[in-house]
């Protein structure tokens, strides 16, 4: 793969560089990401898309040639014209609610499909949490994978990382969803907690309208997103985010909802 002399950089992250080329969105990955995982995001892509979902389409997973990144993973997607959502409500907070609505609207229709080609929710948290020996005691760790034990088995997409950055408004205003790094066939709770975590850490002032609005929508009750909150907090800390260590060791210990 080849980044043009058109490339513009959209975004700069501990691993990746995101650039816009033209018709394509391309993900460039430094050495610390291996290169399973960016096959594994490649193939979550696909495997959503092709059970109906709005994404932008997977194009090419290759090394790139030449210039400043050759050598380098890289993973390129279609591009769809828009913004983010994100970009949309900093622009009009006065309607920040109507925004807020649309982003727990498109979260309710993904995970009302069935994707059972994808990782299991349930694995894929039970490997995190076994990745926090030295942060989290063994206490917690087996009181959090006897929790885990007792999850039911569902198929509903969970993007894993469903916050107003990672959702596309088209310029015909159709909204699609990207980044499918974390997505996993499970239940809605969860992803639900994941979202509400999410918010409190980089938006606390929505994260009580989100779940307010979620659990009615969803016609689920906030007890079973609080059940899961200590568990997403725990895989959260797997990921090394040191300048939130404190405030997700703090939720590990919120077993009810008050």
């Amino acid at each position: 793969m080849k980044l043009s002399e058109n490339a513009v950089e959209l975004a700069r992250r501990h691993n990746k560089v995101v650039f816009r080329d033209g018709d394509r969105v391309v993900k460039v990955f430094n050495d610390a990401k291996p290169s399973a995982d960016i096959f594994n995001e490649a193939l979550n892509g696909a495997r959503v898309e092709a059970v109906g979902l709005p994404v932008p389409s997977v194009l090419e997973v290759s090394r790139i040639e030449g210039g400043e990144f050759d050598g380098s993973w890289a993973l390129a997607n279609r591009y769809i014209p828009g913004r983010t959502l994100y970009e949309a409500w900093c622009d009009d907070p006065d309607n920040i609610n109507t925004y807020l609505e649309r982003l727990v609207d498109m979260q309710i229709k993904v995970q009302s499909v069935k994707a059972p080609l994808l990782n299991r929710q349930k694995d894929k948290l039970n490997r995190m949490i076994s990745q926090t020996k030295g942060i989290i005691d063994a206490t917690t760790r087996y009181d959090l994978h006897m929790r885990l034990d007792g999850m039911r088995v569902e198929d509903c997409v969970c993007h894993g990382d469903f916050i107003a950055s990672n959702i596309i408004v088209g310029d015909d205003g159709n909204l699609s969803v990207c980044d499918w790094a974390h997505v996993t066939a499970g239940i809605p709770e969860v992803d639900a907690a994941m979202t509400y975590m999410l918010f409190h850490i980089e938006h606390k002032d929505l994260a009580e309208p989100y779940l307010d609005l979620f659990c009615k929508k969803a016609d689920v009750a906030k007890q079973l997103v609080f059940y899961w909150l200590p568990v997403v907090a725990a895989a959260e800390l797997s990921r090394g985010r040191k300048k939130q260590e404190e405030f997700l060791k703090s939720w590990i210990y919120v077993y009810d909802y008050e």
